[in-house]
């Protein structure tokens, strides 16, 4: 008797909290907006609004996958920064602000040696994210680029910067942003 009590109040729960979750779902789906704002550099802000199929990483269900792939003038976004800056990150936030553990600890490691960074928040524009993934061919955050040159993630920045190879590396970029001399 006391199984069949159990098993009604447990179906009765069941039942008011699925109720409660088909009558919560109209008023949570309205403001499921996926509209972002790319607040990286004043001169290209612009604002975009994204379909519900946002990403296309491999452990993404299928039903959040990209309905079209145009990331051609992304690509050329990106090829310009990696080729005009002497040190480019594609992190989680921005340097002032990190969102993610991994590029708050790359911004840390480049900051030691006082050169400048120019950096791009990928949070921002989740279309400037899969571009840059194309363009390395590297599935994580951050990507930092030193020279033109793609060198890797937070935990290789690291490793480079515990070795001495960063500041070789870095020979070369002054913090005015020119070709020079390390400083630091």
């Amino acid at each position: 008797m006391a199984k069949q009590l159990s098993t009604k109040i447990l179906r009765a729960t069941a039942s008011s909290i699925y109720n409660a979750k088909v009558g919560f779902r109209p008023f949570c789906m309205q403001y499921m907006n996926y509209s972002t704002k790319q607040s990286v550099d004043s001169d290209v802000a612009t604002s975009t609004t994204y379909p519900t199929k946002i990403t296309s990483d491999p452990d993404t269900h299928e039903d959040f996958q990209p309905t079209n792939k145009s990331t051609g003038s992304l690509l050329d976004i990106v090829e310009k920064d990696v080729k005009e800056s002497p040190v480019m990150i594609y992190m989680k936030g921005l340097p002032g602000a990190p969102r993610c553990g991994f590029s708050a600890l790359a911004v840390k490691v480049l900051q030691q040696y006082d050169v400048p960074i120019k950096a791009r928040d990928i949070l921002g524009d989740l279309k400037l994210k899969e571009s840059v993934k194309a363009y390395t061919n590297w599935p994580t955050f951050p990507q930092v680029f030193i020279k033109g040159e793609f060198v890797g993630g937070s935990d290789i920045v690291l490793n480079m910067h515990q070795k001495g190879e960063l500041k070789d590396l870095l020979v070369g970029v002054n913090p005015d942003g020119d070709q020079g001399r390390l400083m630091g």
